[in-house]
């Protein structure tokens, strides 16, 4: 797409480098093109976000594009009571848990060369999912296919909840505060899943991956995550 200007007949000028509010703006003007720009910038952390839920290329990008036409169609209800891309990611969440209604069940994940789908690959898949890392770099091909057969159903029997904070944290690495924007709950409730979430991916794994795995220290922030008060933790640890 060109980076040149873009003038609506309202006058206002927009371009990639425009601000989200100008956008919008533009875009319920009837500025095709400033639509254009809000898809080229979140279309691909959008993309991230229903494949963390469907796991499988096609499907991701089938709720990708439903996605879109739903934000296209409600535009005009965006308040900006939050941010932009906290709106979108949750029309796209909506979609993606509709999608699995609708089909009644949970598809496979897809690893490519080692990774998941929306990660660059300077971020190798496990590096940061519950000590995934520390499994034996050694391994040949065959071991690895199980090791990666393990990690999918492993994920699959998490709870919803458990395995988008994984994948909003592990994979698409955003802070406690866009977790709790996102999720529309508390910084310490997403501290609270995130270690009941690798808790439980941890003994699922070790359970599959006993020839494989070994033991390894909790991350920095698990340990934290333990010294808080239990009474606390236990009011927060919503599955």
């Amino acid at each position: 797409m060109s980076s040149a200007s873009t003038s609506t007949a309202s006058g206002i000028v927009v371009s990639p480098e425009s601000d989200d509010e100008s956008l919008v703006a533009a875009a319920l003007n009837g500025n095709s093109a400033a639509f254009r720009v809000l898809y080229e910038r979140y279309q691909r952390r959008l993309y991230a976000v229903a494949f963390g839920y469907v796991r499988n290329r096609d499907e991701a990008l089938e709720i990708l594009q439903e996605t879109f036409i739903k934000i296209h169609r409600n535009l005009h209800r965006f308040e900006g009571n939050s941010s932009l891309y906290t709106w979108f990611y949750r029309i796209t969440s909506n979609a993606a848990k509709d999608h699995l209604r609708r089909n009644k069940r949970r598809t496979s994940y897809e690893f490519e060369d080692g990774r998941a789908e929306g990660r660059d690959e300077t971020h190798p898949v496990g590096n940061g999912v519950s000590g995934l890392g520390r499994l034996g770099t050694s391994s040949g091909m065959t071991q690895q296919r199980e090791i990666m057969a393990a990690v999918r159903a492993s994920l699959d029997e998490l709870s919803d909840n458990h395995r988008a904070v994984l994948t909003m944290r592990e994979f698409q690495g955003l802070s406690y505060e866009e977790m709790a924007a996102q999720m529309e709950c508390s910084m310490g409730t997403i501290m609270s899943r995130l270690f009941h979430a690798r808790k439980n991916l941890q003994k699922k794994l070790r359970a599959r991956l006993a020839g494989y795995i070994e033991d390894f220290e909790p991350p920095a922030e698990d340990q934290n995550e333990e010294r808080r008060p239990a009474s606390v933790r236990k009011a927060e640890a919503t599955p």
